[in-house]
């Protein structure tokens, strides 16, 4: 997607040689006409796929995954870092360590709303590790429902992530792949570098 490779050229900023900080748009701040762009790109990719619900991992991936739940015209769920007096009993949960924070979180989704019935699309923005992909893939395989894919907004292509869920025969698409982050330069995938 061109004009998301735009975007992380102009408003990314690489932090080290296996992070790049992309709060403008995705993380923190998000332009939602950019946004409803991304959820059309994943249902371009997803067309014909049957998808009955969208999940997601709070916070990053709410975005994109409700954009994407909107032009699917299906309901998205977001799995929750931590247990309310509303979302205490009647969960499926999973551990994922983050990376970039240094620990592991139990994610959990209540049962009510996933079930063996559905057809299940994952969208999360940054692929690097791939802990919290395989963390929500764990989760719709305890509801049995099937899992159709997971779109990935930014993966960093040099990580071992893609790779790992490849192995496991889950479909993978990536709105923008990231080759290098070498030297403070991004690299796409397929290109010399740019930045």
């Amino acid at each position: 997607m061109e004009s998301l490779k735009q975007k992380i050229l102009t408003e990314g900023k690489v932090l080290s040689d296996s992070v790049v900080k992309v709060d403008s748009f995705l993380n923190h701040q998000v332009d939602p006409a950019f946004m409803q762009s991304i959820g059309e790109a994943f249902a371009l990719r997803f067309a014909g796929s049957n998808i009955t619900k969208i999940l997601t991992l709070e916070s990053s991936g709410i975005a994109p995954a409700v954009m994407t739940g909107l032009s699917l015209g299906v309901p998205v769920i977001f799995a929750r870092k931590r247990k309310s007096l509303t979302l205490n009993e009647g969960l499926y949960s999973a551990d994922v360590y983050s990376y970039t924070k240094e620990k592991t979180n139990k994610i959990s989704i209540s049962q009510d709303y996933i079930n063996s019935d559905d057809t299940v699309l994952i969208i999360d923005d940054i692929l690097a590790n791939g802990q919290a992909a395989l963390g929500l893939a764990d989760l719709v395989e305890q509801t049995g429902a099937a899992l159709e894919g997971i779109g990935i907004v930014v993966e960093k292509g040099f990580q071992e992530g893609v790779a790992m869920l490849e192995k496991r025969g889950i479909r993978v698409e990536s709105l923008a792949t990231i080759a290098s982050l070498d030297n403070g330069r991004i690299t796409f995938q397929d290109e010399e570098a740019i930045i």
